[in-house]
């Protein structure tokens, strides 16, 4: 658990710096909160821009799969679950 823990933190990062998210720190994110709509306040662009940067940092393939990336995309845990999945394999 702790892995995945870590992994919370640098995707947190991530957001933060891919999407240029000024005045937000990685304390300021909860890692069950929604990334989309209410939660963090993502749109489509930055799940495009976001998912850029998970396949350079990580070298990870994300499918093109919808319904599959909203599962993987919904919060910091889920993805940092994706994340560890991907590289696992």
């Amino acid at each position: 658990m702790q892995v995945i823990q870590e992994l919370e933190v640098e995707v947190k990062k991530l957001i933060i710096d891919s999407l240029c998210l000024e005045d937000i720190t990685p304390e300021d994110i909860d890692s069950e909160e929604p990334l989309f709509g209410d939660g963090l306040g993502l749109d489509s662009i930055d799940a495009l821009e976001l998912g850029i940067a998970l396949q350079k940092q990580y070298g990870i393939k994300i499918k093109d799969n919808v319904e599959e990336n909203k599962g993987h995309f919904a919060t910091v845990r889920s993805l940092a679950l994706f994340v560890f999945q991907e590289r696992s394999c």
